[in-house]
């Protein structure tokens, strides 16, 4: 991010409803995450917030705060997607909770593996239990052994140890390549009087200047857009790179043609594809390990993004999926597959081709994947 003295980095929050998630970030960063009057009102988080601060050692960290209830898994997974590290929040008055765990599954099958766990509301009860709990749930999983802080919002301790704490997260995050091609998932699309259109999002890699040229990649196809201006933080900047949070203002384009879930793309660099074969990761459906006995409709999560997906196995652990619209798709991308009916994270997926051959009948399928 411009004007960083540290290294650069966004965290997204994450837990079960009403475990202060949301107060985390407001003692942390001094600024409102919740942006809806109704959030304020019901003490509850519903739509994905945004905060920042200066930790001590100068780095700047931005925080996309998510909602825990189980009616918006879908938010969620749009706050998390592009992020590479999480606040894993559990309250010690509560402990392990039913949305821990499916948010804990969906950061597993995105493959994150950074971030703090932070027991709160450590002056209710004693958070050892809390904390011994979530580390026994989080064993076997890419997330086992996080560093854990237990902290109270409401009176201040340990949140210099948790600032201490980001303060390592961040300085051992990956670099992210500047020179990669830009994908920027949008979370947020909504209109300025005299600027026009803006949308937001995670920038994970590469950089966007005032000026470029980029495409938009919607359900109804990809358009040329111009870039107007950024913000980064808040303030204008003439680029941005990732990792950062980013607000891009097109030039000319109208709010109604964008929404949450498009990307803005590098031009020429990617496949829109509503065609592909997947590997599965950690398959939950009804306990199975066996792609033959997934539904036969299952939303697709990656980035922002959650697209309808209809499922056909080719093997063990493999599927090919048929998506309702085109996302803009490479190999080795990781995403999640979810039953909304059973609000059910049924499986990580690492996308292993997005220009599969034709299958010309069902023992083909098997044959192929063996």
């Amino acid at each position: 991010m411009p004007g960083n003295t540290g290294a650069p980095a966004v965290v997204a929050t994450a837990g079960h409803v009403d475990h202060g998630k949301s107060t985390l970030v407001r003692a942390l960063t001094g600024m409102e995450p919740d942006r809806w009057a109704e959030e304020r009102r019901r003490g509850m988080t519903i739509d994905l917030g945004f905060a920042w601060t200066e930790l001590p050692s100068g780095a700047t960290v931005a925080f996309v705060d998510v909602p825990g209830h189980e009616r918006f898994v879908t938010t969620m997974l749009a706050g998390v997607g592009p992020v590479p590290a999480v606040l894993l929040v559990v309250a010690a008055d509560e402990g392990w909770m039913p949305q821990s765990a499916e948010h804990v599954d969906a950061l597993c099958a995105l493959g994150v593996r950074d971030g703090l766990l932070v027991i709160t509301r450590s002056d209710l009860m004693e958070p050892e239990l809390a904390r011994d709990e979530a580390l026994e749930h989080l064993a076997g999983t890419p997330l086992a052994g996080l560093r854990t802080v237990c902290v109270s919002a409401a009176t201040g301790a340990g949140m210099d140890e948790l600032r201490r704490a980001l303060d390592d997260l961040v300085s051992a995050l990956p670099a992210p390549d500047a020179a990669a091609d830009v994908r920027l998932w949008v979370d947020r699309a909504f209109t300025i009087r005299g600027a026009g259109t803006v949308v937001t999002g995670t920038l994970g890699a590469g950089r966007i200047r005032v000026g470029d040229e980029l495409e938009l990649a919607t359900a109804g196809g990809v358009r040329s857009v111009g870039v107007r201006a950024l913000q980064s933080l808040g303030a204008a900047v003439p680029e941005t790179r990732g990792v950062s949070r980013v607000a891009v203002n097109l030039r000319g384009l109208p709010r109604e043609a964008v929404a949450r879930g498009d990307a803005l793309l590098t031009p020429g660099a990617w496949l829109a594809t509503d065609l592909l074969d997947v590997r599965l990761h950690g398959v939950r459906a009804a306990g199975s390990t066996d792609a033959g006995e997934l539904p036969e409709e299952l939303s697709l999560h990656i980035g922002a993004a959650a697209v309808t997906a209809r499922v056909r196995p080719l093997g063990l652990d493999t599927v090919r999926l048929r998506l309702r619209h085109p996302l803009p798709l490479r190999i080795g991308d990781r995403a999640v597959l979810r039953d909304p009916g059973r609000r059910l994270v049924t499986a990580g997926v690492t996308v292993l081709d997005v220009r599969p051959p034709p299958l010309r009948r069902r023992g083909a399928a098997a044959r192929r994947a063996g």
